[in-house]
């Protein structure tokens, strides 16, 4: 690669590193807001099936950036962002433990004790989301490059969706066990909450096979990747 090309693909890392933490701390600090994303009205385990929280709304956006990650700039670079990730989420932490500790002023629109209930679960929350998406997104990073190996770099759809499918049960039932565990989220919405989840995951997961497959072009046109071929570390 030319220096020049060093630096766009640089660049672009840095980009979708940064999309994927906003993401991803995004939806540690909204996830107590639930909605319903489907219209029908089903009960399943004495919760509407198709209640979710608003956390999952940008979380699908992590692992598609995962997968791209994974597919054009390689395993090492993934990971290097999965981490960066986790950081990024411990600080938003830390900052808002010192937060809730700092008194408000008689004039603040947020007093202590509306922001101590929109945020008073956070901490809580954020480490096991951060539990369960350390491991699903390793497991996420492992799986996608198995099927790479296997499929010599062919069915970017089969490793796509193999690896997201995958990581999305294993990190929807971690964070939910974890949640129930904290007294977050009462025991008897668990199995309607998975469900849900799961699904809402694994349609979005789809969905977004597109849009790996657009991207994934791009950069084998603008860097001339072979099919299954990585761009070079660009740090050296």
């Amino acid at each position: 690669m030319t220096t020049q090309q060093k630096s766009q693909a640089l660049l672009i890392y840095l980009i979708l590193a940064s999309l994927f933490i906003a993401s991803l701390v995004t939806s540690n600090l909204i996830f107590q807001k639930f909605f319903y994303w489907y219209p029908f009205d089903i009960t399943v385990f004495d919760t509407k099936l198709f209640e979710v929280s608003v956390g999952l709304l940008p979380y699908p956006i992590t692992f598609l950036i995962t997968d791209i990650i994974s597919e054009v700039y390689g395993k090492a670079k993934a990971n290097q962002m999965v981490i960066a990730g986790i950081f990024a989420s411990f600080f938003s932490l830390g900052i808002i433990y010192i937060s809730k500790h700092a008194p408000a002023t008689e004039w603040s629109q947020v007093n202590d004790a509306t922001f101590t209930h929109v945020f008073g679960a956070a901490p809580l929350a954020v480490l096991a989301s951060m539990l369960a998406y350390l491991f699903a997104q390793f497991v996420d990073i492992r799986v996608y490059h198995f099927w790479k190996s296997f499929t010599n770099g062919k069915h970017l759809w089969l490793r796509n969706n193999f690896s997201t499918f995958s990581s999305q049960f294993i990190d929807t039932l971690t964070v939910l066990v974890l949640l129930c565990m904290f007294d977050i989220v009462e025991w008897n919405k668990f199995w309607g909450l998975l469900i849900s989840g799961v699904l809402f995951k694994i349609i979005v997961a789809a969905f977004d096979t597109p849009l790996l497959y657009v991207t994934v072009y791009f950069f084998r046109r603008k860097f001339n990747l072979k099919p299954g071929e990585e761009i070079p570390n660009f740090d050296s």
